[in-house]
């Protein structure tokens, strides 16, 4: 099952959380936008209430949630309701997928990704912005999941773990991009995108699927 009734529940506090740490959301932001690319027909899955979809331009999301989705509209999102397991799109259909803070919410991750891979151009790209399972604010989180509606359900992931299930659907060529490296309720301004990973808590992962020979 979608991990979906506590989103349906909680729009408001959802939508709370980027007011009330704009810092972080905007860093994570730029670390996306450095990884995004430049042109193409883009597809965010669990599009949520569109925060990210709308500021980075993509036009088409997925979500399980209708109460998200209603918001997503009015961001301008054309939404498909659905789950990362079995995408509402035709194959080979879009040039670049974004999962921002999903891929812990999934029921089944391979499949996901396989699902990505399907509905993705040869030579399009996968963006996966996630919580490293094993960064400083991952620990916390994973420490304090009873606490939280969102959290209770999410399965955070390693970098490695990503990287691993991403192999296994077939993308290669793999880029990364971090950023927060502080707590998001300390954040008095947006932290820098670096390369790589290991340091800050959001993690970007740009994968390839690759052309057909």
């Amino acid at each position: 099952m979608p991990r979906v009734e506590s989103f349906e529940r909680n729009v408001d506090k959802y939508e709370a959380w980027f007011d009330r740490n704009r810092a972080a959301y905007e860093s994570e932001l730029e670390a996306l936008r450095a990884l995004l690319p430049k042109s193409g027909e883009g597809l965010e899955v669990g599009v949520g209430t569109g925060r990210f979809a709308a500021s980075l331009g993509v036009r088409i999301g997925v979500d399980p949630s209708h109460a998200m989705g209603k918001l997503a509209m009015e961001r301008g999102i054309e939404v498909r309701y659905g789950v990362g397991e079995n995408l509402p799109c035709e194959d080979s259909s879009f040039d670049f997928i974004l999962l921002v803070t999903t891929i812990c919410f999934l029921d089944d991750v391979p499949v996901a990704l396989g699902e990505a891979y399907r509905v993705l151009t040869s030579g399009g790209y996968i963006l996966v912005g996630f919580i490293d399972r094993e960064s400083s604010l991952g620990k916390i989180y994973e420490g304090r999941k009873q606490d939280s509606e969102f959290y209770r359900d999410a399965t955070f992931l390693s970098v490695n773990e990503v990287v691993h299930h991403l192999k296994q659907a077939g993308f290669r060529d793999f880029v990364f991009r971090q950023t927060i490296f502080q707590n998001p309720k300390e954040m008095k301004e947006t932290n820098p995108v670096r390369s790589g990973y290991g340091e800050g808590s959001f993690v970007v992962v740009r994968a390839k699927k690759p052309f057909k020979h």
